[in-house]
């Protein structure tokens, strides 16, 4: 891994790119998301402040573990003086999203039970789909494979 003399207190985005693992289209996009920011040199080219390599870690962590980048937004920009996350930052932060992971661990493991029972099915049929429609409750009300609510048809006069 390339490293960055001390003295160097502004990075490329090649050297972030390179120190960080990100792809520059990632750093651009993250960048174009909030979640980094950059000072443009005379010559438009983009400098980026060596905690960015912080920040950088901080948003792939929290994407590896399913975080969306809008939810990991607003913790970087709820962090006092947009600073870069500490350790005690993370697990806060990680702790607030504790709840959230396990309600996506749990459907994840539903759909991996049940994933024998779809590709058998072939339809999502609404009446039998544990995934779609668990305990049938959109069975009560109607039959078929709907996925989208049913409309509300104006009266016709």
């Amino acid at each position: 891994m390339p490293q960055i003399p001390e003295k160097i207190h502004e990075l490329t985005v090649g050297q972030l790119s390179a120190r960080s693992g990100a792809a520059v289209s990632a750093l651009h996009f993250y960048e174009t998301k909030g979640l980094i920011s950059s000072r443009r040199t005379s010559g438009n080219q983009r400098r980026y402040v060596r905690d960015t390599l912080r920040r950088v870690a901080f948003i792939r962590a929290a994407q590896r573990v399913g975080i969306p980048l809008a939810t990991i937004r607003e913790a970087l920009a709820g962090l006092p003086e947009e600073r870069t996350p500490t350790k005690e930052d993370w697990a806060r932060l990680s702790e607030a999203w504790r709840t959230e992971l396990d309600e996506r661990i749990d459907q994840l493991g539903r759909l991996r039970d049940h994933l024998a029972d779809c590709i058998g099915c072939g339809c999502l049929s609404l009446e039998n789909c544990v995934l779609s429609n668990p305990d049938d409750v959109v069975g009560e009300r109607m039959t078929g494979s709907r996925l989208l609510p049913e409309r509300r048809r104006a009266p016709r006069d």
